[in-house]
């Protein structure tokens, strides 16, 4: 049993990876507003009616790659050492992220990570669901790191403003990536700002 929930578990990724993916390509070939959630569950060789399993709307399914990411980074804050302050674990496990990112291989069906933000930034409705994705996360996010507070730092709002501070920080450091059209790998940027934002932080 736990092999085949595994294997349903796996297709099930798999298939709202194809949806995203679809959505994105669609997108920066037709332009977001004119592609459709039907084309969208056509492209990825699906329904309708699966398509609307996975993502409530066509802004839901353009942003899970942000999802992806994030999840990513709480795995790489999670793993860092417990004696790191909490502020460098975060900014060590953003680079981990990011310097790995860098490192893939861009495919050739597939926009790279520069012209997905353009296209995201360009839309207000994908605005919002990105910052909707960055809420969500924001207090996910809170629960690692009041996890890794001393007790006698702990609040009811210390670790949300801290997650806060640190995505507001990694939004700042993307938009001057793409202020300067990706001429540097967007990890400096956002390294800067992290840097800029930690002088608050010990």
């Amino acid at each position: 049993m736990e092999t085949v929930l595994g294997l349903r578990e796996r297709k099930k990724i798999a298939t709202k990876l194809a949806l995203h993916e679809a959505a994105m390509r669609l997108s920066v070939a037709h332009g977001y507003d004119t592609v459709t959630v039907e084309a969208i569950a056509d492209a990825a060789g699906v329904s309708r009616r699966t398509f609307s399993n996975y993502f409530a709307s066509k802004e839901e399914a353009m942003l899970h790659g942000d999802g992806m990411r994030l999840y990513s980074l709480l795995d790489a804050v999670a793993a860092r050492p417990e004696d790191e302050s909490v502020w460098t674990a975060l900014r060590e496990g953003a680079n981990t992220v990011l310097r790995d990112l860098q490192r893939r291989r861009p495919r050739r069906d597939f926009p790279d990570w520069l012209t997905q933000a353009r296209v995201i930034r360009s839309h207000p409705a994908l605005v919002a669901e990105q910052v909707a994705t960055y809420a969500s996360f924001e207090r996910t996010l809170a629960v690692e790191i009041d996890r890794r507070l001393p007790p006698e730092s702990r609040s009811a709002t210390h670790a949300r403003v801290l997650a806060a501070c640190f995505l507001a920080a990694v939004r700042v450091g993307t938009q001057a990536w793409l202020d300067h059209n990706g001429t540097a790998p967007v990890w400096e940027f956002i390294e800067q700002a992290l840097l800029e934002g930690g002088r608050a932080f010990p």
